[in-house]
């Protein structure tokens, strides 16, 4: 029995130092980029032996895919648990509109995930290839969700790619471009995060008015949390959350 409890012990601290050096290793690509992180500069702010790093994951691009692997899975995870949380009442314009206003607003209020895409698309490669190529089940609910709206409105189709070309855009230039999110709202709000809420809102009335989505059924929350599905992180996501800053 406490030979078992040991190594029970031995195998969760094992899978502590992996996410720790993983999440320290978030932090570092998010702020200077991959090809400026070193080993070296994980193990340094991770405190924890080059030797040992190396012993869990073996190279700085290992470190890279097992992060790349757990955010995909983390944010497929977190979009179905949204289409599950919706009513199933909700007709298919506003099934679709609401979901893509509550994932602009996860990765507003969770920025690495498009840190980190942003820094891979810069270096086209195997890497990137990686990145972009992996999909999900979320993925396949929203294009049956996207045949199935196009069936019921012909003369007003959507593409799935375009819409969520959309938000990326959206995504991506909050957390890129942070000084001129200041610049554009910095007087009618008293925060970073007030001016986030702006930029989302810019998002959520350009889907609400491209799905006819009606005054009375558009979402009008009063701060971006109030979007997240607390209760529908899967346990990789919120440890890789890190700095919200980018």
């Amino acid at each position: 029995m406490t030979t078992k409890k040991q190594g029970r012990r031995s195998a969760q601290a094992a899978e502590n130092t992996r996410q720790q050096i993983m999440q320290v290793a978030t932090d570092l690509f998010c702020e200077f980029g991959y090809a400026r992180v070193s080993l070296r500069m994980i193990s340094e702010k991770a405190q924890i032996s080059h030797s040992l790093i190396r012993h869990h994951f073996g190279s700085k691009e290992q470190i890279w895919y097992s992060i790349s692997d757990t955010l995909h899975e983390c944010i497929d995870q977190y979009g179905l648990n949204i289409l599950n949380t919706l009513p199933e009442s909700l007709a298919i314009n506003e099934r679709i509109y609401q979901f893509m206003v509550r994932i602009l607003a996860f990765t507003l209020v969770y920025k690495q995930p498009i840190q980190l895409m942003a820094d891979v698309v810069r270096q086209e490669g195997e890497r990137f290839d990686y990145f972009v190529g992996q999909t999900g089940e979320v993925e396949h609910s929203i294009d049956q969700l996207t045949a199935i709206y196009n069936r019921k409105y012909p003369d007003n189709p959507i593409k799935f790619w375009e819409i969520k070309w959309q938000m990326i855009m959206f995504a991506h230039s909050a957390a890129s471009l942070q000084p001129f999110l200041m610049k554009t709202w910095g007087n009618e709000c008293d925060s970073e995060q007030d001016c986030l809420m702006k930029h989302w809102q810019m998002y959520n009335n350009l889907l609400a008015g491209q799905f006819h989505i009606p005054l009375r059924s558009r979402l009008n929350p009063g701060t971006l949390e109030e979007l997240i599905v607390n209760d529908a992180f899967c346990c990789p996501c919120q440890p890789l959350s890190g700095n919200q800053a980018p």
